[in-house]
């Protein structure tokens, strides 16, 4: 029998390799919802890591464990393929590499982090190549395709579901004037929002004082939008110029 046989290629979708993806199905819907639970306490702060980097790499992560479990259904059940190398140092290399990869199009600039879901998703990717690489091709597509459904549409559940967005501020003030904290809590209070503890950073040059923090909203709706916000700085005392943006992306 070749190895591009009739009988040899039915066996990636014999009765044991369809059980198997079913359980790996079962296993990365368990592991993407509870993902996406522990990504929605972290959006609904307003950190940067939210539901669908929560998800993604949660998912991957149950994709890459689960498979263990079925070491002779890799390859169709072609154990000859299995023993002569040991695969699982193959994933591990692999999943290394991507996590460097990954880590490459993640920027910072200031409070604002972006690239997190896009490197979740090249992670889950090689997870996926990994599924079709030992032959398991039915749930690398479901793992596609629940992985596409979570960068295109888990944003707007986030959306939907309460939160608590935050915004990363930069105030410049004018030569020689002393801001107060207590006076920019009370501000931003009255604005709907509060700031983040150990979030704030000063520095100080030439007679100026520079401020940098975030302010998270006490909640979504009640909370001033940021060209609000903009228009209440340009008429705040001793301010020089500003910044704002979203503290996550």
């Amino acid at each position: 029998m070749t190895a591009l046989s009739f009988d040899s290629l039915a066996a990636y979708w014999s009765a044991p390799e369809v059980a198997a993806n079913i359980i790996v199905f079962l296993n990365l819907l368990g592991a993407m919802l509870l993902g996406l639970i522990v990504g929605y306490e972290r959006s609904y702060h307003g950190r940067a890591a939210g539901m669908r980097t929560y998800g993604l790499v949660c998912m991957a992560s149950a994709a890459l464990t689960v498979i263990v479990g079925f070491p002779d259904l890799w390859y169709g059940g072609h154990t000859v393929l299995v023993s002569a190398a040991d695969p699982t140092r193959v994933i591990q290399g692999i999943v290394t590499g991507v996590g460097f990869l990954g880590a490459g199009v993640i920027m910072k600039e200031g409070f604002s982090i972006s690239g997190l879901t896009t490197a979740a998703s090249i992670w889950a990717s090689s997870a996926i190549g990994i599924l079709v690489g030992i032959g398991f091709y039915a749930a690398a597509i479901l793992l596609a395709l629940l992985s596409a459904v979570s960068m295109m549409w888990i944003s707007e559940l986030e959306g939907w579901l309460p939160s608590r967005p935050a915004v990363a501020i930069d105030m410049h003030f004018r030569k020689d004037f002393v801001p107060r904290e207590d006076v920019l809590r009370r501000v931003a209070l009255e604005r709907g929002y509060e700031i983040a503890g150990g979030s704030i950073s000063i520095s100080y040059g030439e007679g100026r004082s520079e401020w940098r923090f975030v302010a998270v909203a006490l909640n979504k709706q009640g909370a001033a939008s940021l060209s609000e916000l903009a228009g209440e700085l340009a008429r705040f005392e001793g301010i020089e110029n500003f910044s704002l943006s979203h503290a996550r992306n």
